[in-house]
């Protein structure tokens, strides 16, 4: 019989007829036939089964075999025995390899053709041993498959004892080897069914065997925390995840972040492991763990690998969202990791420029779910755009995306991120620096973050940035010199000509602190600037003058006027401003003006000097008459509500405006030896080449005892009409006076009692122009928490767009100042028409170590778009008719980019620093080519880490406090 099927199925007949004959040969199987006819027939269809050529050679193999092993069992139990097997498993079967998965399917049916057999036993023996065997030889995904199907159905083969844990363990690091380099749709299913039957069989034995299954998650923890290059386990023991008991979580992320053993590199690469987990398809619980150990690994304070890994992985898993099957998954590790990370943007910025391409293409599919997943995505964004405020060129393009989507409440942010924070804090957070990389396409070289240092580097960007002031540091022969403008000028060299990104100025930082200001504690920006200009006030540098601004109470904007004092003012070295205690005020008790009182006003120190021995008391008890009083502009911007704006120009008036000093402020006149009514005003006798405005946003709320932040948006304008009055006859008076008038209180006056003066001055002011140059921004709710950036454009002292509109000098002060404020006056025309053109203009946006291009329309538009984000600190530079250090200088050497030559010093440094930065990128290229794992502490503060407060008050007020190790204050 085995002859005619033989020469039947290599025969050329038609297969109808082939298959008739078949069925005749399986139904003779029903005879009996004598031991060495069935062991022909059975060594005819075991060829045809493994070396058949065709499917139907190999059907006809296994319809006859399974026939005649039913028939003749004895004589089947006596073919099918361990020697046979265990030569099919070690040696193949002739020209079949042994490791072919023919090989398992034919002894997997031909154990269940003898299931009911004694000798079935001896074969379960033999296959305990030999399928340890075979998982030790890490065998392919599909030959793996094959075998968990043999060993899901005959149980009896799985190891015992100590072996099954041995199993167990083999069977992990051969999962840990699978790979699918296929990109086919058909064969990825293929292979990712082929891997959950292999871990569904783990899944068996955990539960029938419950020892087996900590040896497991063991080995799969050495497998995910190798740190062996040439071995990448695979993404493949995602699937195992699901399998194991949620409540073990606490026990395993405990024991594996508390163990000594674990070193950091191999924690770092299991954790990324685990993350690339998340594009398996069919994973469940994966976030879950992950989470578990990020959070396990916080609680121990292991933040390097925190940042390394969050850093490293972000991208990937903000890439995942774009596929549904993991999804939630992906966007629940996305948001814990975002929000964990709170001590510096710059995982957030990792995703910020992918955010909006993913937000149109899903409102363009208009899913439902698509719709549920915005929602979520963009309180995450918003969540982080809130903690991270600052950086409007990066958060615009995404606001306008997610527009439609709602906002969470103030609260419910505050809450979602206290909720999330690491609970601990490390000084090691802002003691390393950013990664090497090249400058920004700006050309600019930002600064780094040295821990709360946000508020000296957006003043030194600002100085930087006036142009004139840099090239008159840059030219000074400093040599021998170890001042504090030699290292200022040794920075701006930097800045002007290395390579790097961000340059990091500790030498600087040391040697320009004000002694009273905590190290790696936020300040305030303005008192740095007027100690910093106070340093270095060196006689070749050009003058700056620092006026501070309070805001107009709103009863006040409406009855503001602007009087000329009854005397003549005089100008003197460095008294840039004057005040005065005038007349004739018709009071009863008021003091005469025959002798008025004058009062320099120094803006770097902030002191009043020169001031008058004696004062006459007016016996006219007539009250001053309101005709010379002058109303604001009421053509100025108007808020939602009808609410007026402010402006610079409205707060430059205030201060000058006139105050009246009566009831618990009455002046003490010495001449009459008791407290007079009288009228303080204050005047600009001479110019500076650069005016600081400091708009004075904290004040002191004595209710509850805190320092709070005016929010109020202030128009800036980008010309500036300085009304200057320049006398002669000051000198004459100043030695006949004497006064101690304290002004420097300015922020806390915010209720000033407007009235205005009887008499006119006959001299007016002159308007001298002033060009917006550098704004710094303060970014922040409150004085309690921040962040400083500033805004800078290169200015020199002639700008041939400005055209000045050439005033009448015999102006009042009111009309002068009408002109100022007025829609349609010369200078405000003249300031569009400039604004228009400016718009063309480079603006940089500097924010430590991250510059980026921006325009003047951004800077006007920043507290409106967001409202934690105020204009702090103004810096205009005066508009000159001549400028001796613009151009190139030929009697000096050539100007690089318009600055001046550096000494032969200051260039050896920087070339030396230079090449240092060559060598350094040299190194991390190497590095990252060998894909080592680093250890090392990889902070990036490419943008901020400071959320103290930016009020510091002297060496008496706690120079804002706090630090890193301050309890409740996670700087970012």
């Amino acid at each position: 019989m085995d002859k005619i099927l033989e020469g039947l199925v290599s025969s050329s007949h038609p297969l109808p007829l082939k298959r008739v004959i078949v069925r005749k040969v399986v139904e003779s199987a029903e005879h009996w036939l004598d031991e060495a006819q069935c062991e022909a027939m059975f060594d005819l269809t075991t060829r045809l089964i493994l070396e058949g050529q065709d499917p139907f050679q190999r059907q006809v193999g296994h319809q006859v075999l399974e026939a005649y092993a039913r028939y003749h069992r004895p004589e089947f139990e006596s073919f099918f025995n361990k020697t046979f097997v265990l030569g099919l498993l070690q040696q193949g079967y002739h020209s079949l390899d042994k490791k072919d998965v023919a090989i398992l399917d034919y002894i997997h049916n031909g154990l269940k053709l003898i299931m009911s057999c004694p000798s079935v036993l001896d074969l379960f023996s033999l296959l305990q041993v030999e399928v340890l065997r075979m998982v030790c030889e890490r065998p392919e995904p599909q030959l793996c498959a094959r075998l968990s199907d043999l060993l899901t159905d005959f149980v009896q083969c799985i190891p015992k004892g100590k072996l099954s844990i041995t199993f167990c363990q083999q069977l992990v690091r051969t999962i840990g080897h699978f790979q699918c380099v296929s990109t086919q749709e058909k064969e990825l299913r293929e292979y990712v069914s082929q891997v959950t039957k292999v871990s569904n069989l783990l899944q068996n034995i955990w539960k029938a065997e419950p020892s087996t299954l900590l040896p497991s998650l063991q080995e799969v923890f050495a497998s995910i925390s190798s740190t062996d290059a040439s071995f990448e386990p695979s993404v493949a023991l995602a699937s195992l995840v699901q399998h194991i008991p949620l409540q073990m979580i606490t026990v395993l992320i405990r024991s594996l972040t508390t163990d000594p053993n674990v070193k950091d590199a191999s924690m770092t690469q299991a954790l990324c492991r685990m993350i690339d987990w998340l594009s398996w398809p069919l994973a469940q619980h994966v976030d879950t763990w992950v989470i578990a150990l990020l959070k396990g690994l916080a609680a121990v304070q292991k933040f390097t690998i925190l940042i390394d890994v969050t850093l490293l992985k972000i991208e990937l898993v903000f890439n995942r969202l774009w596929f549904p099957l993991v999804r939630p998954g992906a966007l629940t590790v996305l948001s814990h990791m975002l929000l964990s990370f709170q001590h510096s943007p710059e995982a957030f910025h990792l995703i910020v420029p992918h955010v909006v391409n993913l937000v149109h293409s899903f409102k363009s599919d208009g899913l439902p779910s698509s719709t549920t997943f915005l929602v979520q995505l963009t309180e995450l964004i918003h969540c982080m755009m809130y903690h991270y405020s600052g950086f409007p060129d990066l958060y615009e393009p995404i606001l306008e995306a997610i527009k439609d989507f709602p906002k969470p409440s103030e609260e419910k942010i505050k809450l979602i991120l206290s909720q999330s924070a690491w609970t601990s804090q490390s000084n090691s957070l802002a003691s390393c620096l950013s990664r090497l990389s090249g400058k920004s396409e700006t050309g600019k070289t930002g600064l780094i973050n040295l821990g709360n240092t946000c508020y000296m580097n957006s003043v030194i960007q600002a100085l930087f940035m006036a142009t004139d002031f840099r090239r008159q540091v840059l030219s000074l022969n400093l040599n021998g010199c170890n001042s504090l403008m030699k290292k200022l000028q040794h920075l701006f060299a930097f800045l002007a000509h290395t390579q790097r990104e961000a340059y990091a100025p500790r030498i600087f930082f040391e040697a320009s602190r004000p002694p009273w200001f905590t190290p790696r504690s936020q300040q305030d920006c303005s008192e740095y600037l007027r100690f910093l200009l106070d340093r270095s006030t060196s006689q070749k540098v050009e003058a700056f003058t620092d006026l501070s601004l309070a805001f107009c109470p709103s009863s006040s904007m409406e009855n503001l006027s602007f009087q000329e004092p009854a005397s003549s003012p005089s100008t003197q070295d460095g008294g840039l401003m004057q005040a005065s205690v005038p007349g004739p005020s018709k009071e009863p008790g008021v003091c005469n003006p025959s002798t008025a009182a004058f009062a320099c006003y120094s803006a770097v120190n902030e002191r009043m000097v020169d001031s008058p021995d004696e004062f006459r008391c007016s016996e006219d008890t007539s009250i001053p008459n309101d005709s010379n009083k002058m109303l604001v502009n009421k053509d100025v911007p108007q808020k939602a509500g009808g609410e007026t704006t402010s402006s610079v120009t409205d707060l430059l008036n205030y201060f000058l405006a006139p105050e009246i000093l009566t009831g618990d402020n009455q002046y003490y006149c010495e001449n009459c030896a008791s407290l007079q009514n009288a009228e303080k005003t204050m005047q600009i006798t001479e110019e500076p080449e650069y005016l600081i405005l400091t708009l004075l946003r904290f004040s002191y709320d004595q209710k509850y005892h805190v320092r709070r932040k005016i929010l109020d948006n202030v128009s800036l304008p980008l010309v500036l009409e300085l009304p200057v009055k320049r006398t002669t006859s000051f000198s004459s008076l100043s030695e006949s006076w004497s006064l101690d008038v304290d002004f420097t209180d300015i922020s806390e006056n915010l209720a000033k009692k407007l009235k205005p003066s009887g008499t006119e001055e006959a001299c007016s002011p002159k308007l001298v122009p002033y060009l917006l140059s550098s704004v710094v921004v303060h970014s922040g709710v409150s004085s309690e928490s921040g962040h400083y950036y500033s805004y800078a454009r290169n200015i020199t002292g002639t700008e041939s767009s400005y055209q000045m509109c050439h005033q009448p000098e015999t102006l009042t002060l009111a009309s002068s100042q009408s002109h100022l404020l007025g829609r349609d006056s010369p200078s405000a025309v003249i300031e569009q028409d400039l604004e228009n053109k400016e718009m063309s203009k480079e603006w940089f946006l500097f924010n430590d170590s991250r510059v980026t291009f921006t325009s003047f329309q951004s800077v006007q538009k920043i507290t409106s778009r967001f409202p934690k984000d105020t204009a702090y600190v103004l810096l205009y530079k005066k508009q000159n008719s001549t400028n001796g250090l613009s151009g190139n200088n030929s009697t000096t050497g050539l100007w690089v980019n318009g600055d001046p030559p550096l000494q032969k010093e200051l260039m050896d440094a920087i070339t030396k620093d230079n090449k240092l930065y060559l060598q350094e990128q040299e190194l991390n290229a190497r590095a990252r080519a060998l894909q080592a794992a680093s250890a090392s502490c990889s902070f990036r503060p490419n943008g901020f880490d400071d959320n103290d407060p930016p009020g510091s008050c002297g060496p008496t007020g706690g120079g804002g406090g706090g630090g890193f190790n301050t309890v409740g204050r996670l700087v970012f």
